[in-house]
């Protein structure tokens, strides 16, 4: 067994069960991609089992902390049964459920996500990479599946040395998907959507905004970085009268005018806008066009720490436009999915834009990532998802 002896002082995040250990953490030891290793403090005492990536900043993930674990396809059997047994207490109402969340559920680097009877996997690190079959075939196991499907294109690879690969791990079959979710039902591709083929993690807050516009009542809704409209369905099912969705991609926004029809909506309550966000805000503000409601859900501004203060002023100014063309008495959805942008840096970002908007309101509620994507006691980057409910005064 290959062992990785870190710096004096560099243990202090692994004695904390903090899975990631950096480049920059590593006195001497290296091993091949993938390849499990001893990882020793700069006294030679054993701190974790894990695994190497030597092309990534995060040098090495653990996979255990306990000495007398082996890694071998056991581990990877019990591991991936753990995970998707803890789903069946979550009450989730969806055929579409996260069943793997990354080092949340100590396999670093996979996603795992079931739509009906299909499994949709990500391997973005140089471990999970390496021991890509036995999770497969740990995961139909587990679950008693067929189909599972690769969709390991994201740019995170490129940082562990990994090209991208796509398609039928195990089995074949449709890649367009009908996703079950509380009252309503979205089409999924899960061959071209984003993630695995759909924002599993927003499950949650979809219900949350259909609650808000079942009791309030909304006329003039506005749905901004729509996507395939899974909120405009939300809102249109909890009977605003109106959703103006807007995206910057035409196919996607074709796909959420299929999926207003899929429901059995009216088409005449929904308009799709193929236009930039900051732009379209922009002009509402112009013309004078206000929103009883708005959802603001855009895409990662800010993927590292690194990247947070050009971030920070964009949702900022998202969120400022948003609240000038609010009515009294509307409600802010408002999102933030960049890990490099805390809970308390995004509630900060917010009030500062109804500062500058001269606007005032009450925060309802503060929301997370659905409960199977999990943050944990050891692993706090898992909260990447941030959102706010705000009622303007």
């Amino acid at each position: 067994m290959k062992i990785i002896r870190l710096r004096p002082g560099k243990e202090r995040s692994l004695l904390r069960q903090h899975p990631w250990i950096f480049e920059s953490a590593i006195a001497r030891g290296s091993a091949d991609p993938g390849e499990t290793v001893r990882v020793e403090s700069s006294e030679g005492q054993f701190l974790a089992w894990a695994a190497f990536s030597p092309s990534s900043k995060i040098r090495a993930r653990a996979w255990s902390f306990d000495e007398k674990q082996r890694i071998d396809a056991s581990f990877f059997v019990a591991t991936c049964s753990n995970a998707i047994r803890a789903r069946g207490r979550f009450g989730i109402q969806s055929n579409g459920v996260r069943l793997i969340h990354g080092e949340s559920d100590g396999l670093p680097g996979l996603i795992v996500d079931r739509y009906a009877d299909t499994l949709v996997a990500q391997f973005t690190s140089a471990g999970v990479e390496r021991w890509k079959d036995v999770i497969a075939d740990a995961l139909l196991a587990a679950t008693g599946l067929t189909k599972l499907y690769e969709r390991s294109d994201a740019s995170s690879r490129t940082l562990e040395g990994l090209a991208e690969a796509t398609g039928w791990l195990r089995g074949e079959g449709e890649v367009e998907l009908l996703l079950q979710e509380h009252s309503w039902q979205l089409a999924v591709n899960i061959a071209e959507g984003h993630k695995t083929g759909f924002y599993l993690d927003q499950r949650d807050s979809r219900k949350r905004f259909f609650d808000y516009c079942q009791r309030l009542r909304f006329e003039r809704v506005l749905n901004c970085y729509c996507y395939t409209g899974g909120f405009t369905v939300a809102g249109l099912q909890g009977g605003a009268a109106h959703v103006t969705s807007i995206d910057s991609s035409g196919p996607a926004l074709a796909k959420a005018a299929a999926n207003v029809a899929l429901n059995g909506l009216a088409p005449e309550r929904a308009s799709f806008m193929d236009a930039d966000v900051n732009a379209s805000l922009r002009q509402f503000a112009e013309q004078g066009r206000t929103f009883d409601a708005i959802v603001l859900d855009p895409p990662k501004f800010a993927p590292t720490v690194a990247h947070a203060e050009r971030a920070a002023r964009a949702y900022k100014d998202i969120n400022r436009l948003a609240f000038k063309i609010l009515e009294p008495g509307g409600v802010l959805f408002t999102y933030s999915c960049s890990g490099g942008i805390s809970a308390d840096l995004f509630h900060k970002i917010v009030a500062s834009a109804g500062c500058d908007a001269g606007v005032d309101g009450f925060i309802h509620e503060r929301l997370g990532g659905a409960p199977d994507h999990p943050m944990t006691i050891h692993f706090p980057e898992g909260e990447y998802l941030k959102g706010l409910v705000v009622m303007r005064k």
